[in-house]
C-alpha cells in the first residue's frame, strides 16, 4: 500500500508497546530521521527501560527534533504517542519550524503486542499497560486533526506488512527549475507596460490563433517569467492582465505567485463580506463585463497559487512581499501569510500605512529572495534580496530581473494610473548617494567576524579559522586597519623553496621548478622579485566612481595599502598624487575603456622597502650593521696587533676578518632596499597582477596575460611604473630551464632579491589539489638581511637547512584561497561581511605561529 507523506515533515509514530513502531521505522526510513524514545533513556541514563529518565529523555529528543527541523530534515518521533497532551508539544514543535506533522498509526490488536512484550527480554510490561494505551490511542483517533495533523494515516497489520511512502515534494519544491527566469514585479492591471516588457526582455507576443480574447506568448528559448502576484486592483487592464498571465502559466512558459490583492479578490469572488477598497472596486467593475466563466476561472487560478518557490537547486526564491530564511521551502499558515503581507511593527506611519519590518535588512540566507509586495522608486540589491515593485501603476515604472544574470530591465509607465497615498518618491528626498547595501555595510556585526568560523571557497572546500585567531584579527582591523569599505583584499603570504643542498646557498630556483614538473606543471613564469613591500592598489576613475562602487564618500580615488590591511601612506596630499599619477597612466592607455570598469584594483611591490620599514631598518637592521662594525674593526684590529708581536692567533683572528666581512655584506645588502623619499619622483611601482576590475576577477587569465597587461599601463609612464621583468620555462626543454637558473644567478649576483616562480596558470592543481600559487627563491645576500650576517657560516647552514616549510605552505594556500573568495564576493556584488569574511580570515591565519624568516 502506497502511503504519500510530504518531503519535509514530522512523523509521528502512534501506538502501544508491542505494536512494532521500532521494526516499522527501521523498515521505512533512514536511521539518522529516527528518533526513539527508548534510546533517548538510553542516552541520558544507560537503560533504556528506565521510565524514571522519561522526562529527560524526551527533553533531548525534542532538542535533536528541533535542530534536524531547522535544518530542513525529515524527522521521525518513535514513541507512543497515545495521549494528546503527549502529542501537542510535537504539534507545536512542527508548526514552529513550519513543516507538516504527519500522524502515522499502528493499529495493530492487543493480543498481538502483548505476545511481542512478553517475548522481549528486559521489559516487564504489564498487560493492563498495553490495554490501557490501546484504548487511549483509539479515544484520541478521532481528534487528530483538530490536534493539527495535516496527514493522518491509520495502517492496520495487513495494511502495515505492505506499507510503502512516498516522500512527495511540496508545492513550493521546484529546485530542478533552473531557469533562467524574468521575474516582473507587480503589475496591478497595467497590460501595455507589461506587453512592452516581455517585448524587451524577447517574448513574442501574438494575437490567440483561435480568436478568443487575449494573446499567445512566445518566451525566448529556454526562459520563463516568474509573476511575483498584485496583477489586479487600481490599473486600467486588469482582465488582460489575467488572461495573459493565465495563459502563459497554463502553457507551462510562467510561474506565479499569489499577492495580497489576489487573495482578497478571491475572498470576494467566493461571496465573502470585503470592502472594495485599495483598487478592488476596479477589479470588480472590470471582471463584472466578463464572462462568468472567466470570473470562475480566475477564481481557480487565485486559489491554485503556492505561497512561493525555491528554485535553481534552492538558490533562489520568489515570494510577493519576501521570505525568511528559516521560512523558505516550507508550509504553514504563517509562511503563506509572511509571502502574502511581510512582517509589520505594529505602527503606521504619517500617510496612515502600517509600518514594516525590514527583514531584508537582517537576511543572511543564502538564496537570493526576489519579490515586491513594496512600491520603491529603484531596485537594489540588499543582502541578496531584491524588490522589483517599481510602482508602474502610480507612474513609475514596471521592472524584471534577469536570473542568472542579475540583470534589470524596465519600462516607464505611461501615466499615473492611482495616485498613492505615500508619495512613490518623497518631494524632498535625503540622499547619501550611497545604496541600500553600501548604507547598511556601514555598521560591522561582530557575529560575521568573530569566534570560530568556517568559511566555504572556491578554490578550497573550506577553510578553518580558531577563535583566538579571530580576536587577533579583529583587534588588528579595529585598531590599526583602513576603512573596511576599501578593504576587498589581502594577498596570501609566499612560501620559499625547498632548502637547497647547493654548496653556500639556503635557496636556488631548481627546488621551484622540480615542485611544478612533480605536480604534473609543463609551463611556469619566473617573475624578478623586486626590492620593496608587496602593497594593494585599488584606483577609481573619480571620486564619483568610488562612491559609487566602494561607498567611499570622502572624496578619495583609491587607496594604496599594506598586505596586512594598513595604509601605506601617512601623507595624505602624497598618497593623492600617488593615484593621481598611476590614474594617469591608465588613462593614457584606454585601460578604462578596454575593460570597461570605472576602477582596478592591483598587486604589486612599492619602491623602496625603507618607505614602510623605516623604523625597522633603524632600530634592528642598521644597529646591528652599525654594532657589528664597530665593534669587529676594534677586534680585528687588536688582533693583528697581537699577532705583529708574535703571538698565535691566526685561527682566531681569522674567524673574526670573517665575521668582519660577513657584517660588511649585511650592511651592504640592506643598503640596496633603502634611498631617500622627498617626494613622489622617488618612488616606484611595480604591479604584477591586475586582481579585478568591475564584474571580473582577473585570475581566470595565465601570468603573461597580467605581466603584458599591466607593461602597457607602466610604459605610460617608465620613471614611475615599472614593468616586472619575466620569463617563462618549459619544464620539459632542460636548456629552457637552465637559462632561467642562470637568469636567477645573474639576478642575485649583481643584488637582486631573487625570483618568484609561478605556474603558467594563475591557479593550479596537482595529484593532491590546489598547488602553490607562488614560491619565492631568495638570494644568498638578500638572505643574509633575513637571517643575519653569519649564516653562510657552514655550521649555520646546516642547522637552517632543517627549517620546515609545511605550516608556511598551508597557510599559502589558505590565504590564497580566501583572498580570491573575497574578491569574487565583492565583483559579484555581495554584502561586504560576506567579504570581509575572507578578508578577517587572511588577518587571522597571518596570527598562526610561523616562522617570519621563512
Amino acid at each position: 500500500m502506497k502511503t504519500t507523506i510530504p518531503e519535509l515533515a514530522l512523523v509521528v509514530l502512534i501506538g502501544p508497546s508491542g505494536s512494532g513502531k521500532s521494526s516499522f521505522a527501521r523498515e521505512h526510513f533512514q536511521p539518522t530521521e529516527v528518533l526513539s524514545s527508548d534510546a533517548y533513556r538510553g542516552i541520558v541514563s544507560d537503560d533504556e527501560t528506565n521510565q524514571d529518565a522519561t522526562g529527560d529523555a524526551f527533553e533531548a529528543l525534542r532538542f535533536v527534533a528541533a535542530k534536524r527541523l531547522s535544518r530542513g530534515r525529515l524527522t521521525v518521533i518513535d514513541a507512543t504517542n497515545v495521549q494528546p497532551e503527549s502529542r501537542k508539544m510535537l504539534v507545536e514543535l512542527a508548526r514552529q519550524y513550519h513543516v507538516l506533522p504527519v500522524a502515522v498509526v499502528l493499529d495493530v490488536p492487543e493480543k498481538v503486542c502483548q505476545e511481542r512484550n512478553r517475548l522481549r527480554t528486559g521489559r516487564s510490561m504489564g498487560a493492563h499497560v498495553v490495554r490501557t494505551q490501546l484504548q487511549q490511542m483509539h479515544r484520541s483517533l478521532r481528534g487528530l486533526e483538530r490536534e493539527g495533523f495535516r496527514h493522518i494515516h491509520v495502517l492496520k497489520p495487513e495494511q502495515i506488512e505492505s506499507a510503502h511512502f512516498e516522500r512527495q515534494p511540496l508545492w513550493s519544491n521546484l529546485k530542478h527549475d533552473t531557469g533562467p527566469f524574468d521575474i516582473i514585479g507587480d503589475i496591478h492591471g497595467c497590460l501595455d507596460e507589461l506587453t512592452r516588457l516581455l517585448t524587451q526582455l524577447g517574448y513574442d507576443i501574438q494575437p490567440r490563433a483561435d480568436g478568443a480574447p487575449g494573446v499567445d506568448v512566445r518566451p525566448p528559448a529556454g526562459r520563463k517569467a516568474v509573476f511575483l502576484g498584485d496583477l489586479v486592483d487600481r490599473g486600467p487592464d486588469i482582465p488582460g492582465v489575467l488572461r495573459l498571465v493565465m495563459g502563459m502559466v497554463a502553457a507551462g512558459t510562467a510561474l506565479c505567485v499569489p499577492g495580497n490583492h489576489e487573495m482578497k479578490l478571491l475572498r470576494k469572488l467566493r461571496g465573502k463580506d470585503v470592502k472594495p477598497t485599495h483598487g478592488l472596486a476596479q477589479t470588480l467593475e472590470q471582471l463584472e463585463r466578463e464572462p462568468p466563466e472567466f470570473r470562475a476561472a480566475v477564481a481557480s487560478f487565485i486559489d491554485d497559487l503556492v505561497s512561493h518557490y525555491v528554485l535553481d537547486g534552492g538558490r533562489l526564491v520568489v515570494a510577493h512581499a519576501g521570505m525568511k530564511e528559516s521560512m523558505q521551502g516550507r508550509g504553514s499558515g504563517k509562511v503563506r501569510e509572511f509571502a502574502l503581507y511581510g512582517e509589520t511593527t505594529g505602527e503606521t506611519d504619517e500617510y496612515g500605512i502600517p509600518v514594516r519590518h525590514d527583514w531584508a535588512a537582517e537576511y543572511r540566507g543564502k538564496a537570493a529572495v526576489v519579490y515586491g509586495h513594496v512600491a520603491v522608486p529603484e531596485a537594489e540589491w540588499l543582502n541578496n534580496t531584491l524588490c522589483v515593485d517599481t510602482g508602474c501603476v502610480y507612474g513609475g515604472k514596471l521592472t524584471a530581473l534577469r536570473y542568472p544574470e542579475r540583470e534589470l530591465v524596465s519600462v516607464p509607465a505611461a501615466r499615473v494610473y492611482c495616485e498613492p497615498t505615500r508619495p512613490l518618491v518623497p518631494a524632498a528626498p535625503v540622499s547619501s548617494g550611497l545604496s541600500a547595501q553600501q548604507q547598511h555595510d556601514d555598521l560591522l556585526d561582530l557575529a560575521d567576524v568573530s569566534g570560530k568560523r568556517i568559511i566555504p571557497t572556491r578554490l578550497m572546500s573550506h577553510v578553518t579559522l580558531r577563535e583566538e585567531n579571530t580576536t587577533a584579527a579583529l583587534e588588528a582591523m579595529s585598531r590599526f586597519a583602513i576603512d573596511p569599505r576599501w578593504l576587498v583584499y589581502l594577498p596570501p603570504t609566499m612560501s620559499p623553496s625547498e632548502t637547497s643542498t647547493a654548496e653556500g646557498l639556503l635557496e636556488h630556483p631548481a627546488e621551484a621548478l622540480a615542485y611544478y614538473r612533480k605536480e604534473g606543471v609543463a609551463q611556469v613564469v619566473c617573475e624578478e622579485k623586486h626590492m620593496g613591500s608587496r602593497a594593494v592598489v585599488i584606483v577609481c576613475r573619480d571620486a564619483e566612481a568610488a562612491r559609487a562602487r566602494f561607498g567611499v564618500t570622502s572624496g578619495e580615488t583609491g587607496i594604496c595599502y599594506t598586505r596586512t590591511g594598513r595604509r601605506f601612506f601617512s601623507d595624505a596630499a602624497l598618497e593623492a598624487a600617488f593615484l593621481a599619477r598611476l590614474r594617469a597612466a591608465m588613462d593614457a592607455t584606454g585601460f578604462w575603456e578596454t575593460f570597461q570598469t570605472d576602477w582596478a584594483c592591483l598587486d604589486a611591490e612599492l619602491m623602496p622597502w625603507s618607505l614602510k620599514a623605516q623604523e625597522l631598518l633603524r632600530t634592528q637592521y642598521a644597529a646591528v650593521g652599525a654594532a657589528s662594525r664597530a665593534a669587529l674593526t676594534d677586534v680585528v684590529d687588536v688582533l693583528g696587533q697581537a699577532r705583529a708581536r708574535g703571538l698565535d692567533v691566526g685561527g682566531l683572528a681569522a674567524r673574526f676578518e670573517q665575521k668582519q666581512r660577513q657584517v660588511g655584506l649585511y650592511v651592504e645588502a640592506y643598503r640596496r632596499y633603502c634611498w631617500p623619499v622627498h617626494s613622489l619622483d622617488d618612488l616606484r611601482l611595480a604591479p604584477f597582477h591586475l586582481l579585478a576590475t568591475e564584474g571580473a576577477v582577473h585570475v581566470d587569465k595565465d601570468h603573461v596575460w597580467h605581466m603584458e597587461t599591466l607593461a602597457q599601463v607602466c610604459r605610460a609612464d617608465a620613471r614611475f611604473l615599472v614593468a616586472t621583468p619575466y620569463r617563462v620555462i618549459d619544464l620539459a626543454d632542460a636548456d629552457a630551464v637552465q637559462a632561467g637558473l642562470r637568469w636567477w644567478e645573474e639576478l642575485t649576483g649583481r643584488g637582486g632579491e631573487g625570483v618568484v616562480v609561478k605556474p603558467l596558470s594563475f591557479t593550479a592543481r596537482g595529484r593532491k589539489g590546489l598547488l602553490q600559487p607562488a614560491i619565492k627563491s631568495r638570494g644568498p645576500e638578500y638572505l643574509r638581511i633575513i637571517y643575519g650576517p653569519e649564516y653562510t657560516t657552514p655550521e649555520h647552514l646546516e642547522r637552517l637547512r632543517k627549517r620546515g616549510l609545511s605550516t608556511k605552505r598551508s597557510l599559502a594556500l589558505r590565504e590564497f584561497a580566501l583572498g580570491v573568495e573575497g574578491l569574487e564576493r565583492f565583483v559579484r556584488r555581495e554584502p561586504l561581511r560576506h567579504v570581509h569574511a575572507c578578508v578577517f580570515g587572511v588577518l587571522a591565519l597571518e596570527s598562526e605561529p610561523v616562522d617570519p624568516r621563512l
